[in-house]
């Protein structure tokens, strides 16, 4: 019976213990990230370790439709969303890049808000996420980039690419 309750505590230790999840951000090229969001097969539990040199290759996928499925999101979140678009899921990886950078009030671990999704900077309403919401996004993202990428990304990281547009990150 002692033996008994020994395995019974230690299965019951291991498993509250073992599931904490201690590990860093991962490091990973931004088209290993891509290909594993499309595939469903991203199995990490925060946003990759990226930095501003990774800008301009994730640029490169903001107009991206593709609706994915299963990718992380901020645990301290009630509101869930089943399904995103590939494009703003890595528009929302490109201000995790800036919200770590400067710092923000916003961060938990490498989110850069709760969810991957916007809503209406003024009365906080949660809005339709269509194609043309997201094309609106991506060329805020494009043109913040473009009109700063020959700085350092110090001298221009505080600046919202959404500070001119009616929306904000969830």
């Amino acid at each position: 019976m002692r033996a008994l309750r020994f395995s019974i505590s230690l299965v019951f230790l291991l498993a509250f213990f073992g599931c904490e999840d201690k590990s860093d951000p991962p490091r990973m090229s931004v088209e290993r990230y891509v290909t594993l969001l499309k595939a469903g097969n991203y199995d990490h539990r925060e946003l990759p370790d990226f930095n501003s040199k990774d800008i301009p290759k994730l640029l490169s996928y903001r107009n991206e439709t593709e609706i994915i499925s299963d990718y992380p999101i901020n645990a301290i979140s009630s509101a869930w969303f089943p399904e995103c678009s590939l494009g703003m899921y890595i528009l929302w990886t490109i201000e995790s890049i800036r919200a770590r950078s400067i710092g923000s009030e916003f961060l938990i671990g490498t989110f850069p808000s709760q969810n991957p999704f916007v809503k209406n900077r003024n009365n906080l309403e949660y809005l339709d996420q269509t194609t043309q919401l997201q094309q609106d996004v991506a060329d805020s993202y494009f043109e913040w980039w473009e009109s700063n990428k020959n700085k350092d990304f110090k001298e221009f990281d505080k600046i919202d690419p959404l500070a001119d547009t009616e929306y904000r990150w969830h």
